[in-house]
């Protein structure tokens, strides 16, 4: 087979590699292609039907901490016959020891009509699109431990205020003045804490002639920034994206994933879920097509009903066996009717894209790597009649003896970090520190994700 020799290696070290993008593939051949794939709806885990919340609740934030599931999100409403708005915008919380069954507790924090039994944690600036994070910068003070950002009011309406908690319920305003003030800022604008780098990074809403788009900004102390950068989405169109939803991805942190919404103003304003990768934080590979469509669901072909919200969180699944799952959290009913919908959808740990291939069967060869490690791991899928097979090369394409093709016993299963074994054994820890590609044979199969484990 013939492959570029002179293709420079990728230090991969013990890392796990999504195969979101075609960054370590040299080349496929025959009936093989990066696929993507959608998540699987589940049930409603909220409405928000309470008389502080309404049919424009939105902007939800869901991460895990310890063993609590926690989520942000504005309670708001508007009347179906006046369309104003029903009462003041606020951030509620609720929160789930499983990711699908939720509470709203009794905060007693905020009064709303002489009672402050309800989920209210925040009135006032801020709670149009309050989006906060756990700090897991090393160095966060324990007051400072979860942290949010909110776009201001009145003079701060095109700005970005910060806040801080000890106790992700208990905010303050890290201070009056804005930390970003270069940016339209009236959406999901979200920062998080990039332990890869070393660095805040924030994203946030922008026009760019005219269209809704996307920058990023840095910053070492979560107070001072960089000047801002638009994003850049190579072959993709222009097209208005409302929200970004850009996070790094737990199980492979060096690379970020990000879930924005397509908004089409010429269609009734109606929205749906996009997925895009970075290895840098700022060009990404954004997917055309949809990563959630509205489907037959009738309350999703709405005004803004089909946004992905903020947090991807693993989850166990319902089969017996399976271990856990990545779940995404969605909205519908926007606009529409007493109180809007969040439903969560699931999908595959790893499951975004795979190099897939057809039952006649393809294969792709990657690029040189250096790995550090003795087994290499595989996240993969087969039909019953499918197989996998893979083959250890040198960088000139020549197999490397006991790692061959006829070596390697077809491979058909299911595994999240399944050990790819040769005749020999699945020790591979004497080709480590030199450069070497994978050659990967498959058969209605697919493959998510690789490393080398110790």
């Amino acid at each position: 087979m013939a492959v570029g020799a002179r293709t420079a290696a990728v230090e991969i070290g013990g890392r796990w590699e999504l195969l979101v993008d075609d960054y370590l593939i040299d080349n496929m051949t025959g009936q093989i292609e990066l696929r993507l794939h959608r998540p699987v709806p589940r049930e409603v885990v909220l409405i928000h039907d309470r008389p502080w919340e309404g049919n424009t609740c939105g902007y939800h934030t869901i991460f895990k901490d310890g063993d609590l599931y926690r989520m942000y999100y504005r309670g708001w409403g508007v009347d179906d016959q006046t369309q104003r708005s029903t009462h003041p915008a606020f951030v509620c919380y609720a929160e789930s020891r499983d990711g699908v069954h939720w509470a709203r507790p009794d905060l007693g924090l905020v009064e709303f009509q002489g009672s402050k039994e309800n989920n209210i944690i925040l009135t006032g600036p801020g709670t149009h699109n309050f989006v906060p994070f756990k700090d897991a910068n090393p160095q966060c003070p324990p007051e400072a431990r979860y942290k949010a950002v909110a776009r201001g009011e009145d003079q701060h309406h095109q700005a970005l205020l910060a806040f801080q908690s000890p106790d992700g319920l208990h905010w303050t305003p890290v201070r009056p003045e804005p930390i970003i003030t270069e940016g339209a800022f009236d959406s999901q604008n979200l920062v998080f804490w990039d332990a890869v780098r070393g660095e805040y990074r924030c994203y946030f809403r922008d026009f760019r002639d005219g269209v809704r788009d996307i920058k990023t900004s840095t910053s070492e102390d979560f107070l001072q920034w960089s000047r801002p950068q638009w994003l850049a989405f190579p072959n993709a169109p222009k097209e208005h994206l409302y929200t970004n939803q850009v996070q790094p991805y737990s199980r492979a942190p060096h690379l970020f994933v990000g879930f924005p919404t397509r908004y089409i103003p010429d269609r009734g304003s109606l929205t749906e879920g996009l997925f895009m990768s970075s290895r840098d934080g700022r060009v990404f590979h954004r997917w055309g097509e949809a990563f959630i469509r509205p489907g037959q669901n009738r309350d999703r072909w709405h005004n803004r009903s089909n946004y992905i919200w903020l947090g991807l969180v693993e989850t166990a699944s319902e089969l017996p066996g399976a271990g856990t799952e990545l779940s995404l959290y969605t909205n519908e009913r926007y606009y529409q009717g007493p109180g809007g919908k969040t439903r969560r959808y699931t999908i595959r740990v790893d499951g975004f894209v795979s190099v897939n291939a057809t039952l006649r069967g393809g294969e792709a060869v990657t690029k040189p790597l250096i790995f550090e490690g003795k087994r290499l791991r595989m996240n993969y899928s087969t039909s019953a009649a499918g197989t996998i097979r893979v083959e250890i090369q040198d960088t000139q394409g020549r197999p490397i003896s006991g790692f061959a093709l006829d070596e390697c016993p077809a491979i058909y299963g299911d595994q999240v970090e399944g050990t790819i074994a040769w005749k020999a054994g699945s020790d591979v820890g004497g080709l480590a520190g030199q450069p070497i590609r994978l050659r990967l044979v498959l058969n209605d199969a697919d493959i998510y994700a690789f490393g080398f484990a110790p």
